[in-house]
């Protein structure tokens, strides 16, 4: 019995953007397998976004039971079980995964279990896994191998003493002190979540805020609540000449001309990402990268004809909404269900409380670009919804272009942001302007209403401010 078969489509990698081409090619009736080292979902459903969020809940619930008060319940003998958080966070990501596997099923996709390798173009090996040995030809190829989490040379990651988000999310004990490299979206979250049970943090970060892709302001709420609840927020701050012992991890915190010696039981790296290449390519397929990853044409296409890429590995913005929707354009594009476009705008969310959405351009890029533009903002704090839910914190805040009302961008920091994003993206990709925003109806008392006020307070036309 021969290895080989015969497909029209092979997905290389099995996450956000792999999975749903692959679905995507097996609803417009093509023959379509994906090939995966590990079970469907990736590293968004399995050790990123969905884990990440059951743990972040858990955090966020222990700590309004702490303020309970506030809304007039006492609450005596509050206690946690860290094993049992981590563990659940993980059985949610075995029913997400087992999830994706019912899907493949039902569009007929097939899934082939081991690591996937261009031996040539329009051919597939697996190796290392279940399935070694099967041979896959194909006309078309997608790459969605995705990223893996930035590691430090000559520093032994070992889950313990020294981790990436990936051992983070199934620690088997808590730490009782650790140093998070890196206040992006990952360490800003884990620093959250690791404090709100009590774990002595510091978040040091090399640029001058936190969360440094997000709008200045938004980033000053969230510095700020996060030093309230006693996390160590270092900016502008590097780590060096870190040391590795049985017990804990000394290193040295570099501001200026300062340093300072700080010892931890373990340090987290959450400093970026690189493209999973390895492996995937034999020497007779050349693809062109750009800084590490493959470079795509307008149809997703690579440098060679049938090699087709999508979501991390073709390069920012690592977010596992963008890679879904790039896998999307490219396999309509590829069967010729549409002109494939490329992302322009899309929301950047982070988890933490409070949490923090942005859309579009911050205020410092449009001063940077020469635009003329207005801003409308609307405080939570004025927002009956928002205080009634004991949640003002943050606020809404709109970019306007001043000649013809554009929405340019949107940046909220506040309970529930990650959802009301959605609204002003809706809007961008419609073309909406403020004063529509502003003259649609918004039911009270809600969060949305905040909306609607940053659009009236563009024309300083907001009745709650």
């Amino acid at each position: 019995m021969s290895n080989t078969e015969t497909y029209d489509l092979v997905v290389i990698g099995g996450g956000p953007a792999g999975y749903a081409a692959a679905i995507r090619a097996g609803q417009l009736g093509k023959k379509v397998a994906c090939v995966e080292q590990e079970r469907p979902g990736g590293t968004c459903l399995n050790w990123g976004c969905i884990p990440s969020k059951a743990l972040l809940k858990s955090a966020e619930l222990y700590h309004k039971i702490q303020h309970s008060e506030d809304l007039g319940i006492t609450v005596s003998g509050l206690e946690y079980d860290f094993s049992k958080i981590i563990g659940r966070s993980r059985n949610v990501a075995d029913s997400m995964a087992q999830g994706i596997g019912f899907l493949f099923k039902k569009n007929k996709v097939d899934h082939f279990k081991g690591i996937g390798r261009v031996s040539v173009p329009g051919m597939v090996e697996v190796s290392d896994g279940p399935d070694a040995g099967k041979i896959l030809s194909t006309e078309r190829i997608l790459i969605a191998t995705g990223c893996k989490p930035r590691e430090l040379p000559e520093l032994e990651v070992d889950g313990e003493r020294v981790m990436t988000s990936r051992q983070a999310l199934e620690m088997k004990s808590q730490p009782k002190s650790i140093v998070i490299v890196g206040a992006g979206a990952i360490g800003a979250e884990f620093a959250y979540f690791l404090n709100a049970f009590g774990t002595q943090v510091t978040l040091v970060e090399m640029q001058d805020q936190v969360l440094p892709v997000e709008d200045a302001d938004t980033a000053a709420v969230v510095e700020r609540s996060f030093k309230k609840d006693g996390i160590d927020c270092r900016t502008s701050t590097a780590v060096e000449n870190i040391k590795v012992g049985a017990k804990n991890v000394k290193l040295e915190l570099v501001k200026g001309e300062t340093r300072e010696s700080v010892t931890a039981d373990s340090i987290l790296l959450a400093i970026g990402v690189v493209a999973n290449t390895e492996s995937l390519l034999s020497p007779k397929v050349k693809l062109q990268l750009e800084r590490g990853y493959v470079k795509v044409d307008d149809n997703y296409q690579s440098s060679v004809k049938g090699i087709y890429a999508a979501g991390d590995i073709i390069g920012p913005p690592w977010l596992a909404h963008v890679a879904t929707w790039e896998a999307l354009q490219a396999v309509n594009g590829m069967f010729g269900h549409g002109t494939p476009e490329k992302v322009r705008e899309f929301p950047g969310c982070t988890y933490c409380q409070p949490q923090v959405a942005s859309i579009g351009k911050t205020e410092s890029q449009l001063k940077a670009d020469g635009i003329d533009f207005k801003v409308g903002q609307f405080p939570f704090q004025a927002s009956g919804k928002a205080v009634a839910s004991n949640q003002p914190e943050g606020f809404v805040k709109l970019l306007v272009d001043t000649k013809y009302g554009e929405i340019l961008g949107a940046h909220i920091v506040g309970s529930d942001a990650t959802e009301l994003i959605a609204e002003y993206g809706l809007g961008m990709k419609l073309e909406a302007t403020a004063e529509e925003i502003h003259n649609t109806i918004h039911a009270h008392p809600t969060l949305s209403e905040a909306m609607m006020e940053a659009a009236a307070a563009v024309f300083g036309e907001a009745i709650h401010i």
